[in-house]
C-alpha cells in the first residue's frame, strides 16, 4: 500500500463521531483510519499509545504513521472491523482487556507524550487539578477541597497504562470475538483505578465502586480512592467539556457530593 502521509485521498468516507478530531475511512486493499487533531499533543499521545500497545502486543489498531507537528497534526491507523460493544454489556466485557492493558508499566506519571511528565501520581493531579480551576474559576473551592483530599491520599502508586477515555463507543468487537479498545489520545501512565473512575462518570453511575470489581487487585483504600478519582473526572467535565449537557451533569453531580467544603 502506498504509505499515508496525512492528505485525504480521493474517496475518503468521513467517519468523525468525535467534537475535537476528524476522521476518514480510507478503503483499499489495506484500508487504514486517518485521524487530524484540533490539539497535536494528542495526536503525539496517541502515536505513542498505538506504539506500547503492539510492542506489548496488544490487540490494538497498528499505527501506519504519524506526524504531530504537521498542520493538522494526524495519525493514520489500520482500519478495525468490528462492531462496538453496547453500553448494557460494557462493564462485563471490559474485564478481559483491562487486565491486558492495567499489567502494562510506565517509566513516569502522566500522558505518553505531547505534556509534562511527573514523577509522582499525585503531582500530575495536582497539575489537573490546576487546569480545571483555571478554566473554571467559579469552581475554584471545588478544585480546593480536592487538592486537599489528594494530600491525605497514600501516594504509592506503580503507574500503569490507562486509556483514560472509557466510554461506550470506544470498546468493540472484532470478527474473531476479540474485544479491543479504540481512541487513545487521552492514554496516561497512572493508578488504574482512575481508569474505573472515569468509566463511571462516562456511563453516569451513582456509585462509581460499581466499576471496581475490574480492578486487579485494587487494595484496602480502593473504594476511597475511586471516590476521589471519579470526583475530579466530574470536575474535568464541568471545566473542559464543549458539550453543555455533559459541562452541567458534572456540575450537577458535584454539588450533590458538596465537594466544595473544605474541612
Amino acid at each position: 500500500m502506498t504509505m499515508p502521509d496525512g492528505r485525504i485521498p480521493h474517496g475518503a468516507r468521513e467517519i468523525t463521531t468525535g467534537q475535537a478530531n476528524r476522521v476518514w475511512y480510507i478503503d483499499g486493499p489495506e484500508p487504514y483510519v486517518l485521524k487530524h487533531y484540533s490539539d497535536p499533543a494528542r495526536a503525539a499521545n496517541e502515536a505513542e499509545a498505538l506504539t506500547l500497545l503492539n510492542r506489548y502486543q496488544t490487540p490494538a489498531p497498528r499505527l501506519l504513521g504519524a506526524a504531530p507537528e504537521a498542520r493538522p497534526a494526524w495519525t493514520a491507523q489500520t482500519a478495525v472491523h468490528a462492531e462496538p460493544v453496547p453500553a448494557s454489556q460494557l462493564l462485563k466485557a471490559l474485564a478481559e482487556p483491562l487486565t491486558t492493558i492495567h499489567r502494562i508499566p510506565g517509566p513516569h506519571v502522566g500522558r505518553l507524550a505531547g505534556a509534562r511528565h511527573h514523577h509522582r501520581w499525585r503531582d500530575y493531579l495536582h497539575d489537573r487539578l490546576d487546569t480545571y480551576a483555571a478554566a473554571a474559576p467559579d469552581l475554584v473551592r471545588t478544585a480546593a477541597a480536592l487538592h486537599h483530599e489528594l494530600d491525605t491520599l497514600d501516594d504509592n502508586i506503580q503507574p500503569r497504562l490507562l486509556h483514560h477515555d472509557l466510554q461506550p463507543g470506544h470498546l468493540v468487537r472484532s470478527h474473531t470475538g476479540k474485544p479491543l479498545l479504540l481512541d487513545w489520545e487521552l492514554a496516561a501512565f497512572g493508578d488504574p483505578l482512575s481508569d474505573l473512575a472515569r468509566l463511571a462518570v462516562r456511563l453516569g453511575l451513582p456509585d462509581p465502586a460499581d466499576t471496581l470489581h475490574l480492578a486487579h487487585q485494587p487494595g484496602p483504600a480502593a473504594n476511597r480512592r475511586v471516590h476521589l478519582y471519579w470526583r475530579i473526572h466530574l470536575l474535568a467535565d464541568a471545566a473542559l467539556s464543549t458539550d453543555p449537557v455533559v459541562r452541567h451533569r458534572g456540575r450537577t453531580q458535584l454539588s450533590q457530593q458538596q465537594v466544595d467544603l473544605v474541612p
